[in-house]
């Protein structure tokens, strides 16, 4: 994946940040109109990737308002789906067949063709990926959403947060980038699936996705386990060990080395010096200490006391 763009508009003067900001999602995005409302003119950042057919941009600012207008849809053409994921601030994204809510965990999937107001009352961060509409087709059998469809705060939004973030945390996120892709598309699917009259059952890499967020969500549960992974996911322990096989990890590697991942920063944090190594282990999961001193052996060549940051 490639970084394409990045900019503020802290870099040009308060009179002149409107204008830079529209010619800017011109070239880079999609064509619209900006309206700030703040005394300090309009904050933002943006930064664009490329992955594969995709583009994610990766936006912050205060509170301000975006429109694409009827008159930019014929002018300013842009054939794709888009995908925001809010995930700060609230906001309000209005279309020819009514409003919606957005809230901080919520994402919006709506079509470039049709007029949209996006309106932030609060400063914002999101993540917005662009599929071209021949892509979405390909993927989801259909060009055309009947309408803007909202999904709250779930697993799969969840899941594609995840992803993304990873993706938009420098444009070098782990593995290969054409499954990357593949599972982005994927969850979109998933999403979109019930709403299109598709089967919405989701493929491998999303489930794969699904998986390690849930995962990710649970790491301090001591419940967490293969066993209550699959039953999430609605499928058995033999096929979510299927699941993982391309990771070249089983389910239950996967949790132990994540949760010994994290206890080892716990312990190489200064203000955690307060917590006793049982402690730590137990926060993550961990019934025994015995058995955590053994597996963190094993895995950092290391035990745990001697990760422990330095007294001052």
């Amino acid at each position: 994946m490639t970084l394409v763009s990045r900019v503020s508009t802290r870099s040009v003067g308060p009179e002149d940040r409107i204008g830079f900001w529209e010619e800017y999602n011109r070239r880079a995005l999609v064509g619209l109109t900006c309206s700030s409302y703040s005394p300090h003119g309009l904050l933002a950042t943006q930064a664009n990737f490329r992955l594969g057919a995709l583009r994610l941009a990766g936006i912050t600012g205060n509170e301000h308002v975006i429109e694409r207008t009827g008159r930019a849809c014929r002018e300013l053409p842009k054939d794709s789906v888009f995908v925001s994921l809010l995930t700060a601030g609230q906001a309000v994204f209005f279309h020819a067949g009514g409003c919606l809510t957005v809230r901080a965990g919520d994402a919006v999937l709506y079509d470039t063709r049709s007029p949209y107001l996006f309106g932030f009352p609060t400063a914002m961060r999101k993540l917005l990926v662009d599929i071209p509409r021949g892509t979405f087709a390909e993927h989801c059998t259909t060009a055309d959403l009947p309408a803007p469809l909202l999904f709250g705060r779930g697993t799969a939004v969840s899941a594609l947060e995840s992803v993304l973030a990873e993706w938009a945390a420098g444009g070098n996120g782990s593995g290969d980038p054409a499954s990357t892709e593949a599972t982005v598309l994927d969850l979109v699917r998933t999403l979109a699936a019930p709403h299109l009259a598709e089967d919405s059952t989701p493929t491998g890499s999303a489930r794969l996705a699904l998986a390690r967020d849930y995962i990710e969500r649970h790491l301090t549960d001591p419940r967490l386990s293969p066993e209550s992974v699959a039953e999430t996911l609605g499928v058995s322990t033999r096929h979510l060990s299927r699941v993982f096989r391309p990771s070249g990890v089983t389910p239950a590697r996967h949790i132990l080395d994540r949760r010994l991942t994290e206890a080892h920063e716990h312990l190489a944090d200064p203000a955690s010096r307060h917590l006793t190594v049982a402690e730590i282990a137990h926060h993550w999961g961990f019934a025994s200490q015995a058995h955590f001193t053994r597996v963190f052996r094993e895995r950092f060549g290391r035990t745990p006391g001697e990760i422990r940051s330095p007294a001052d």
